[in-house]
């Protein structure tokens, strides 16, 4: 039993109620050795320790004192050892693992564009979904589609548009180009042919001629004969445009690239070299011969990996359009490439074998030869390529921000892609001050100036710094956004030159902490990680969640707590190394407002009710001590011990932790901020622990106490009837099965059958066993000494009337300091839970939660309500003044009424982001 102790304080070591189990063992503990002392002192007395009816041995009055203390100190921390709750180990178990299959059978977390749902890895961090304080996510694939489409390449300056525009309508079924600046002159066709080229042959682009490829029917509308594959999309979109472009890539046959020019003509390239794409070089290159037996390299990348490596071209004017694309959130790709003589490829190729067949460093070596041969390049122009924003992306992040939760977006692209995209989907507002820490700002100043100036800006204002309990946003002071890149963060990760441990992090993760979001971008994967790493390492040590969709965000997904990946379109890497698994960006929401705030609500409750009813059960058993001599005498018998936490208490709890909703779904995705009243551990800190523990003794002393003077009084036994301990027991056992049962009744909020079958169905079974383990039922089965012992204490009518009482008064102060608490001092969620019951008819979807906050809230009275901001719903209404009359006029689709109301303060609506004075 003693092992079985340790076994389960060593699984429960890392996790929240580690302390509570040290705490009960330490308990365990004390009680044993007062129990222990306690004992001897009892038998100082000569006629205490041999009684005339049991005197020792020889041997045993020779035995040493110690020894016999210490076993004596053994037999107490058996007797008491049922305070630690070994069978919550069971239980919990069993609460994650069936608890995880409800997020499975989520319809509404069903993607029927996919046929996809979501995916449980591990059910042991479903707690920890009600407990996220930082969510870190990618961009593309993540907040947004990954579905590319071509919109523009820029070659020499000039603009391409894949479509005629004739008229100012665009005639999608015509394959032409429109070229928004004047027509490139004879060196320009040259380098125009060179770029389609490029594009043609710098990918990683398989062809298939089939119908159908996963499943998926090819478009009807479609000209092609073959379907492009690829693991990113960004080449399917750009082999595409192009071959609307009048460039069709053909395939890839014998070690020759074959492609469709203009003319109808196809031309073969011999590949000889493919320089691969990864995410530290941001670009990959091809080494191509043509048919007239030139060879070329082309090369494709981030224009912060191509611009530096380029000797000729129209640079300026290209960059201008790079970045004035990525201000308008599309992805942009630079295209260059460099001629190369046969001495120059030969010496390309015994570099690049012999860093292939290299034994040790490979990868190192051939990212050194890349360098080298990546280089003195002639730049031809730049390719734009349009990732639409996921469906309800926005609001999502939105919730997820109301709801305490800070969210941080770790992508590779652009910095003004990246933050075009966060403008899109509601990470940064109008009103957010955006504060750059950029490779350009550190040029500018040193990495010292411009962190101490950026703590001085957003500490400006901490003084009085108020956040909105119900919205979540910023009231009375100034939102900040920060802005980071890779190479701006490896310098603040990089310790000081002088040796000194504190460095730039922690001036670095104080800006961040005063920061409404944060944009880090020209992220490399393991800078993603190190990102997770240093929040998750800080001294707050906040619960963090990683999400993406590829294998560029594996690093991230394992670095945090709890990983999440999307079933993307680039592979299921992530989804495998993630703990969990969704369709879509959207989804998050419900995982962790809904899903996630009610696993941690079960979880706590199960924890605290268990430490509650293992008080109740052994601390009589300790009180019973003081009245047996310190004998170690159980009181109650050997089949209610065992029975206790596996049978009788054990099922009603499990099914609490598995359907308990203390508010509904709905509620929860309709108000956010409901998730703060859960976080950073609530319900699993001290004072709720000590609560339920002082509760637990309060309840056993009233059970001991109670039947105690129950038995003292001389009407119990005027029947008779000899009560002995046995019945004394039974009587204590009684009044406790039924507290504890009745204790998680009253807080039990969501009711079904299946509740009520197990939570009445376990008394039922506890008086049937009671009858049938004392013989009434069956009686071969007369154990001789609880033999009708449970029958005789049930022939008294005092016993009877003393049950009641008793489970009356320990029901009594946790139900008066509810209605108090409830009264006095309601959180959001008992102001939900009230309103839910009081005024279901009056509350419409679209009610917002500030509107509870008053106990006089009615749904048609608006009178002299104060000017505020509510995104509750995005429909559209109108506010019209006459004669001193309010009239808000709504659609009637909605349900809703002409109401008027009588005021006259100004009133601020924000509908669809809009905000109208009126």
């Amino acid at each position: 039993m003693l092992m079985e102790i340790f076994s389960c304080l060593f699984f429960f070591f890392f996790r929240s109620m580690n302390v509570f189990l040290i705490v009960y063992l330490c308990i365990l503990i004390s009680k044993a050795l007062i129990n222990t002392v306690l004992k001897y002192v009892w038998q100082s007395e000569p006629f205490r320790d041999e009684p005339w009816y049991n005197q020792k041995t020889e041997p045993e009055r020779k035995r040493n004192l110690f020894l016999r203390a210490f076993t004596d100190f053994l037999a107490f921390m058996v007797l008491f050892n049922y305070i630690i709750p070994v069978s919550m180990y069971v239980t919990v178990e069993m609460q994650k693992f069936l608890g995880s299959y409800f997020l499975t059978w989520d319809e509404e977390m069903f993607d029927e564009d996919t046929g996809e749902g979501p995916l449980v890895n591990t059910s042991d961090l479903n707690e920890e979904l009600g407990q996220i304080e930082y969510v870190f996510t990618d961009k593309t694939g993540t907040l947004t589609e990954n579905n590319m489409e071509f919109v523009e390449c820029c070659i020499e300056g000039h603009v391409y548009v894949p479509h005629v525009i004739c008229n100012g309508q665009i005639l999608h079924d015509c394959t032409g180009i429109d070229m928004i600046d004047s027509s490139p002159g004879g060196s320009g066709k040259e380098r125009e042919d060179l770029f389609f080229r490029a594009l043609c042959l710098c990918h990683t682009v398989q062809v298939k001629d089939d119908d159908s490829v996963d499943g998926l029917k090819k478009n009807q509308l479609s000209r092609r004969s073959c379907i492009y594959i690829s693991s990113s999309p960004d080449e399917v979109a750009l082999v595409e445009g192009i071959q609307r472009l009048g460039y069709t890539y053909l395939r890839l046959k014998d070690n020759f690239m074959e492609i469709l020019n203009r003319e109808n003509n196809i031309e073969k390239f011999e590949l000889l070299e493919v320089l691969s794409f990864d995410s530290v070089r941001r670009r990959m290159s091809v080494i191509v011969r043509s048919s007239t037996g030139d060879i070329f390299l082309f090369c494709k990348g981030a224009d912060s990996s191509i611009f530096p490596r380029v000797k000729e071209g129209k640079i300026d004017q290209i960059r201008s359009r790079v970045e004035r694309n990525a201000v308008e959130g599309l992805r942009t790709l630079c295209v260059a490439y460099k001629k190369l003589t046969a001495e120059e490829y030969s010496n390309a190729q015994k570099l690049l074998q012999n860093a292939k067949l290299a034994l040790q460093d490979r990868e190192k070596k051939l990212a050194e030869v890349y360098e080298k041969i990546e280089r003195d390049f002639i730049l031809l122009g730049a390719t734009a390529v349009e990732d639409r924003l996921q469906e309800k992306a926005a609001d999502t992040i939105e919730a997820l921000q109301k709801a305490g939760i800070k969210v941080w977006v770790l992508t590779g692209d652009k910095m003004e892609t990246a933050a075009a995209t966060c403008y899109a989907c509601k990470l940064f507002r109008r009103n957010t001050q955006i504060l750059e820490l950029t490779t350009k700002k550190i040029e500018e100043q040193s990495l010292h100036d411009v962190l101490f100036d950026l703590s001085k800006t957003v500490l400006r204002h901490n003084g009085s710094l108020t956040r909105d309990t119900f919205s979540g946003l910023s009231t009375d002071m100034q939102d900040y956004g920060l802005i980071i890149d890779g190479a701006a963060l490896s310098l603040i990760m990089k310790p000081r030159q002088d040796g000194s441990s504190g460095n730039y992090r922690e001036l670095f993760l104080e800006i961040c902490r005063n920061c409404s979001a944060v944009l880090c971008c020209r992220m490399a994967p393991l800078q993603k990680a190190q990102i997770v790493k240093l929040i998750k390492l800080s001294k707050e040590h906040p619960i963090t969640l990683a999400i993406g969709d590829g294998a560029n965000d594996v690093s991230m997904i394992l670095e945090a707590h709890v990983g999440i990946g999307i079933i993307g379109k680039e592979g299921r890497q992530a989804a495998r190394n993630s703990d969990y698994a969704i369709p879509k960006f959207k989804h998050l929401k419900k995982m962790l407002l809904v899903h996630g705030h009610f696993y941690y609500v079960r979880i706590s409750e199960l924890v605290q009710y268990f430490f509650y009813k293992n008080v109740c059960f052994i601390f009589p058993q300790f009180l019973y001590q003081f009245f047996c001599g310190f004998s170690q005498q159980t009181l109650y018998d050997t089949a209610y011990l065992t029975l206790y936490n596996i049978s009788f208490t054990s099922l009603p709890i499990l099914l609490y932790g598995l359907m308990e909703q203390h508010v509904s779904a709905d509620t929860l995705k309709r108000e956010p901020s409901l998730y703060r009243d859960v976080a950073k551990n609530a319900l699993l800190r001290w004072r709720a622990f000590i609560y339920w523990t002082f509760l637990g003794v309060f309840d056993a002393v009233v059970f001991f106490f109670g039947a105690y003077f129950l038995f003292d009084n001389t009407i119990v036994t005027s029947n008779g009837q000899m009560f002995g301990n046995w019945t004394f027991g039974t009587l204590v056992f009684t009044v406790l099965v039924f507290t504890v049962t009745l204790k998680l009744a009253l807080d039990t909020h969501y009711w079904t059958w299946i509740n009520h079958f197990m939570i009445w169905g376990s008394l039922v079974f506890y008086i049937v066993f009671s009858l049938l383990w004392g013989g009434i039922i069956w009686p071969f089965l007369n154990y001789q000494r609880m033999y009708y012992v449970f029958m005789q204490m049930l022939s008294s009518g005092p016993a009877w009337l003393g049950i009641i009482l008793l489970i009356t008064v320990s029901l009594l102060p946790d139900v008066l300091k509810k209605v108090l608490c409830r009264q006095l001092w309601p959180t959001a969620t008992e102001r939900i839970q009230n309103a839910s019951r009081h005024c279901r008819e009056h509350i419409s979807e679209f009610t917002p939660l500030a509107c509870l906050k008053s106990p006089r809230y009615r749904s048609s009275d608006c009178s002299n309500s104060p000017a505020r901001r509510s995104n509750s719903h995005s429909k559209k209404m109108m506010f019209t003044h006459w004669r001193g009359i309010d009239y808000s006029v709504l659609p009637s689709v909605f349900g809703y009424s002409n109401k008027h109301c009588r005021s006259s303060a100004g009133y601020r609506y924000s509908g669809s982001g809009l905000e109208t004075s009126v």
